[in-house]
């Protein structure tokens, strides 16, 4: 099928409809004229202390066990809600919560999470635990921001989350290339490596 064909001009998307279908992503990356490649990012740590790690920890691993994952709002509150505060306190990064933006008809809706310091991220909750449809919604909504804000940054970089799986990705607006990393973080387990590569993202 010609790639002109998956996404209708004339029609309208919000960034939850890209989650909805069903043809390759880079296919559907392509219509915007952007390319897709996946591969390790070896993404920075920060090597600040984390005062705030064993007990951001425990508290994970407390309501783990007894958290139905199936329940989006569950892993909003207690599995990436306090992440992204911890991320607040050791940044000077402010959060925004369904942060809504319109490029044009085909590039709206809101951002799940949308954190802005040197640098801006953001993070996708990928719906039915779906990380593979996350990451696409994550590019399309990196696509618009790439229209959206003003910045000389020339990556922007983002996340998809299920609560206790997370996987980066990053846009080259130069290129304009989304890179999918291979790497996936899983909370707690990687808590700390996870937390060290959001925290300088946002400060470098």
């Amino acid at each position: 099928m010609p790639r002109t064909n998956i996404i209708n001009p004339d029609q309208s998307y919000t960034f939850a409809d890209y989650f909805k279908l069903n043809f390759a992503p880079q296919d559907i990356l392509a219509y915007f004229n952007v390319s897709l490649q996946r591969h390790a990012l070896k993404l920075p740590q920060s090597t600040h202390t984390l005062d705030r790690l064993t007990d951001l920890k425990a508290r994970i691993e407390e309501v783990l066990p007894r958290l139905s994952l199936t329940s989006e709002m569950a892993r909003r509150e207690f599995l990436i809600a306090p992440v992204l505060t911890d991320v607040l306190h050791y940044t000077q990064a402010t959060l925004n919560i369904e942060y809504p933006i319109v490029v044009n008809h085909q590039l709206k809706g809101s951002l799940d999470y949308f954190m802005q310091n040197c640098q801006i991220f953001l993070v996708v909750e990928a719906k039915n635990e779906d990380l593979e449809k996350g990451f696409l919604q994550l590019a399309i909504e990196l696509i618009a921001l790439d229209q959206w804000i003003e910045s000389d940054k020339n990556i922007l970089h983002g996340a998809v989350s299920t609560g206790n799986i997370w996987q980066f990705g990053k846009f080259d607006r130069q290129s304009q290339t989304v890179t999918q990393d291979l790497d996936l973080y899983r909370v707690p387990a990687d808590l700390e490596d996870l937390l060290r590569i959001l925290v300088e993202i946002l400060e470098s």
